[in-house]
């Protein structure tokens, strides 16, 4: 019962704030007509139970005028049902859509909100595959929560109407054993209840096992898309090393996790269908069998007993609620606790950054990034660097070498704001942009336009401006393509990459620009060429590199080195050089 509790709040905690969104008054209309509807069904249903009586002892007194009027009767509640169903099943998905779509972008918000989905895989969160919790889970939610929610009002409401009729019928339909009437008020009542409850226990007792086994199937089917994903992803690299075979046996592997637990899903389902299959089956017959004795004592006649069945199979039916949704309450419940997950996730994420730790705060004036008693770490906690009264002057391009591992890039993260581990202030001065690029830039998939001054929007430019950036970086026939579609991190070399990088650089113009190693898979005088590019085409740009080429040093009026301090690393001013003559 805790169990179910926690899961009921849980649930109502995703669910409810839909409902008061910006969108509620269309939920909850959408919502209100679909719970109308389900009572008319009920309502239906009511009638459709009266009409078994009249029409089976229209038949058992071969009366035909009454049976021509039962099939007519018949024939008018049947097109209401259908007109019923098939309008509750297409307003039900109407607001299955609209929901899903409002859970998606509130998803979408939060993981994509202040580097959270970044700082989510920092801190090692738990939240695996969050890209299955927004695509699919919140499908399912949806999908599921409506189905059960609606299916356990019908089983209410169905149970009250239903058992005032039953306990009617049994009044009607005696008891009879041993050629005596036993008098027990409302007997077919209590034997629906007495057959659902066994069947009940039963069927937790066999299939609660399924609520962790389908938790886990869902991650290891996450598990094997996302390493399938990563494959086509790094396809050159794995075909350059021949990499196949060991990528072969780590799918393998990994799908041999969704088979295996996919076996014992199928041996536990296997057991509870054997078990519900048969309650189903028994449930058709047993009400007969109780009124069966009244019946062939001529208490009561065939529509009676008719009557009686299919009230009996309502009200064991609503009872028995938990029973025939068991497999869909497990797959829900294991829904439920992986978008919690995924919100406490995103939550702990955003508290984390809103704790002590590196302060990026905003300069009252300008004059440069000022770094003041910073100490960076490591997500564990071991020192990484420190830096104390360094400041990047504006207008001045610095060079920052060291050895690999010295966390040169961790330094650039924690300018850019999404490297909270540590202490101190990094001060930004006000409406300042700052760029940072990669050694290997980002474009995202589709037109080459878009791909080229993302994140901005694909018309932020003309056309002409990016042919003209793409001419100037070394990239002409890139100029005449820009409409074409492809996947650029696969399809272009990684110095074609950089040579991008650069020509968005040009077109966006920021303040600061922070080049880590963003040229260093270009020979030497391509380099030189692009840093006497940025140098003309961006002389308002305060530039900070890192790299490990000593030809670098020519275009940095500046020269800072992270040296080793005891357990980490300290940024030092080494040198100054003149910067050269651009041309």
């Amino acid at each position: 019962m805790t169990t179910i509790r926690t899961t009921l709040a849980t649930a109502w905690r995703i669910a409810v704030p839909y409902f008061n969104a910006e969108d509620r008054w269309m939920g909850r209309g959408l919502l209100a007509a679909v719970v109308v509807i389900e009572l008319a069904a009920v309502g239906l249903a009511v009638l459709f139970n009266r009409w078994n009586n009249d029409f089976y002892n229209a038949l058992q007194e071969r009366n035909y005028d009454v049976f021509t009027y039962q099939i007519v009767y018949f024939c008018v509640l049947a097109a209401i049902w259908i007109a019923l169903k098939v309008y509750q099943l297409y307003l039900n998905q109407w607001l299955q859509i609209r929901w899903r779509k409002w859970m998606t972008e509130r998803y979408l918000g939060g993981w994509l909100h202040d580097a959270n989905h970044y700082q989510m895989q920092l801190t090692g969160d738990a939240a695996d595959n969050p890209d299955q919790r927004i695509a699919e889970d919140t499908q399912l939610f949806v999908e599921r929560t409506l189905a059960l929610g609606i299916g356990l009002l019908n089983a209410v409401v169905t149970l009250a109407s239903f058992v005032v009729i039953l306990w009617g019928l049994s009044n009607e339909a005696p008891l009879h054993l041993f050629g005596q009437d036993v008098p027990i008020p409302g007997y077919l009542v209590w034997g629906a209840l007495i057959y659902a409850v066994i069947g009940t226990a039963l069927t937790h007792w066999i299939g609660s096992p399924l609520v962790d086994l389908n938790f886990r199937q869902q991650r290891y089917e996450a598990d094997f898309r996302f390493n399938l994903v990563r494959v086509r992803e790094n396809a050159e690299q794995i075909a350059l090393l021949r990499g196949e075979p060991a990528e072969r046996g780590k799918l393998s592997e990994r799908f041999g996790y969704v088979a295996e637990n996919f076996m014992r899903i199928m041996s536990r389902t296997k057991r509870l269908t054997a078990f519900t299959a048969s309650y189903s089956q028994a449930s058709i017959i047993f009400p007969y069998i109780l009124v069966a004795p009244a019946f062939f004592a001529q208490k009561v006649q065939l529509g009676g007993m008719m009557q009686t069945a299919s009230a009996f199979n309502s009200v064991q039916d609503s009872l028995s609620f938990f029973i025939t949704a068991y497999r869909t309450l497990a797959e829900w419940q294991s829904v439920v606790q992986r978008l919690d997950g995924f919100e406490r996730a995103v939550e702990s994420s955003a508290a984390f950054r809103a704790a002590p730790g590196v302060a990026r705060v905003v300069a009252p004036t300008p004059g440069g990034i000022a770094l003041d008693d910073l100490n960076l770490t490591l997500p564990s906690g071991s020192p990484l660097i420190s830096a104390d009264g360094f400041k990047i002057h504006d207008n001045e391009r610095t060079l920052i070498a060291g050895p690999s591992g010295a966390g040169k890039s961790t330094l650039f993260r924690a300018i850019a704001g999404i490297w909270p581990f540590g202490s101190g202030s990094i001060a930004i001065p006000a409406d300042a942009t700052l760029m940072m690029l990669p050694q290997r830039p980002y474009f995202p998939v589709g037109e080459l336009r878009a791909a080229i001054v993302y994140p901005a929007e694909a018309n932020a430019f003309s056309d002409e401006k990016v042919a003209e950036v793409l001419r100037e970086v070394g990239l002409p026939a890139l100029a005449e393509q820009l409409d074409r579609h492809g996947h650029w991190n696969r399809t272009l070399s990684l110095g074609e990459q950089q040579r991008l990088g650069i020509a968005r650089a040009l077109l966006h113009a920021p303040q600061y620009l922070f080049l880590d190693e963003a040229t260093a898979s270009l020979d030497e005088p391509s380099e030189a060429a692009l840093y006497r590019l940025l140098d003309r085409k961006l002389s308002g740009t305060t530039i900070v590199s890192i790299g490990h080429r000593s030809t670098l040093e020519a275009f940095h009026q500046r020269d800072a080195v992270l040296s080793r301090t005891g357990d980490g690393f300290a940024l030092q001013d080494r040198l100054s050089v003149p910067v050269p003559e651009a041309g």
